[in-house]
């Protein structure tokens, strides 16, 4: 019960101390760290272009760099994939979900002994992890998500099964 309670006071320490930093003003304290010379300032925290005036606080610069978009990669997707009409892009990402479950669904089924049902279950959850990490059409999580998710659900669905089949095989016996 200490450790518990030793544990939640950490937390609890720990997240009031970063609530005090994100509301300290960002140029007073960052110009204070330089004069200090210290290793570490907030100087990559400044987003290009952006006007900082002495009220704005730290968490405000990193809600405004957070917000920007970073790379040249997200803007020309997004770019491209916004003159895709949405209905085409999914018919996109579900192509591209079902050739890299094809692909793997083959080379399980010819090189190895597993039944049908298992490589089914992992063709599924190894496109689902090759989609999330390759581009795609449409930019964004939710998708990412999604094809990652249902594989993963299929198979947490079927070790369920198996434990309640196990289980009432128990009780029978």
């Amino acid at each position: 019960m200490l450790l518990l309670l030793l544990l939640t006071s950490l937390c609890l320490g720990g997240y009031l101390y970063a609530r005090h930093i994100l509301k300290l003003p960002f140029k007073p304290t960052n110009e204070a760290l330089h004069q200090q010379d210290s290793a570490f300032t907030l100087d990559f925290l400044i987003p290009s272009g952006t006007y900082l005036d002495e009220r704005i606080t730290i968490g405000e610069v990193i809600q405004i760099r957070l917000k920007k978009e970073k790379s040249i990669y997200r803007r020309v997707i997004g770019a491209i994939s916004d003159l895709i009409p949405p209905r085409y892009r999914v018919v996109a990402d579900l192509f591209l979900f079902f050739f890299w479950f094809f692909c793997f669904m083959v080379l399980i089924r010819i090189f190895t002994f597993m039944g049908y049902s298992r490589s089914l279950r992992t063709s599924l959850l190894l496109a689902g992890i090759i989609y999330y990490f390759i581009p795609d059409f449409s930019p964004g999580r939710l998708d990412d998500a999604v094809f990652l998710g249902i594989p993963l659900l299929i198979i947490a669905l079927r070790i369920c099964l198996l434990r309640r089949k196990e289980r009432r095989r128990k009780i029978e016996i």
